[in-house]
């Protein structure tokens, strides 16, 4: 497959290394005998594909991504590929700066500017904002049955129970907003001290900001106050961010909730810290 869509593209490859911490998605660098650095991502499935597709499409000049090279839109063997530029530079990390915190809440904020295109018909991103409490719902209780597999009955019967009554203290959703669905430090490229932009773009939807704040949070904002006041204050340079603490307990728990159903589809022992220490969090906010 891989050497099809080299051929497919055209490429005259040096070296590949397949890209650790893709999800959802198989990510491929390739150095090219001229030198240049590109990405051949193949996501998993047809419906992942047009979300990316339309999501280029829908960011381009408005956030920094990398560039859409080219696109294959498959066949019956595949999905479909892209081939992207390289954003220069690295994931960030729980070292970055308060002046790169500035810069994501920068970026992250112009994301939230987007709104659904009048214009444009999409076909793989969804407008779930007019529904929003019952999106937040269809996934939580997809994920439920494999949750069920894992945590003891009891803690599974109170983690319904909590879901339940968390769900009714939300305020009213932010948007209808371009969410990310996955907006977290492996998906933000930082250059020394400066942000080169977001990649990954599989999950996106249009819905409530107030989705896409737990992963950056739960991962590098909740480190250093400095780091958050940060990122509050970029965010703010664009549009006003809503008050995390009356949404993030909330968003926090379904996440780490899913995310244990997620560790239970794509193997417990090869995600076995990773599920450790969102059963942690669920107890943490039963017990």
């Amino acid at each position: 497959m891989l050497n099809r869509i080299i051929q497919q593209f055209g490429l005259q490859v040096q070296s590949i290394n397949e890209v650790e911490d893709s999800h959802s998605s198989t990510v491929y660098k390739c150095t090219l005998s001229s030198g240049e650095n590109v990405f051949l991502k193949i996501p998993y499935t047809k419906l992942k594909y047009q979300r990316e597709l339309e999501a280029y499409e829908i960011l381009k000049g408005r956030v920094s991504i990398p560039d859409m090279l080219e696109y294959w839109t498959g066949d019956e063997d595949c999905p479909g590929a892209f081939l992207l530029s390289e954003l220069k530079g690295k994931p960030l990390t729980s070292k970055g700066s308060p002046t790169v915190a500035f810069q994501v809440g920068v970026l992250q904020a112009k994301m939230h500017t987007i709104h659904p295109p009048a214009e444009k018909v999409l076909n793989g991103i969804r407008n779930e904002y007019t529904n929003w409490s019952h999106f937040i719902e269809n996934q939580f209780y997809s994920f439920a049955k494999d949750v069920e597999d894992v945590l003891p009955p009891q803690l599974y019967k109170r983690a319904i129970e909590k879901f339940e009554e968390m769900k009714h203290q939300l305020p009213p959703p932010d948007g209808p907003s371009f969410v990310h669905m996955d907006f977290r430090p492996a998906n933000i490229i930082v250059d020394n001290n400066k942000v080169s932009g977001i990649i990954d773009f599989e999950s996106v939807r249009f819905g409530s900001t107030e989705m896409d704040f737990t992963k950056l949070y739960r991962d590098f904002l909740c480190l250093d106050t400095t780091l958050y006041e940060s990122y509050r204050e970029g965010y703010n340079s664009i549009r006003t961010l809503i008050d995390l603490e009356e949404v993030l307990p909330f968003y926090q728990f379904t996440d780490a909730f899913n995310s244990i159903g997620w560790c239970k589809r794509r193997g417990m022992e090869k995600n076995a810290l990773f599920l450790e220490e969102n059963v942690s969090i669920i107890k943490n906010f039963i017990l």
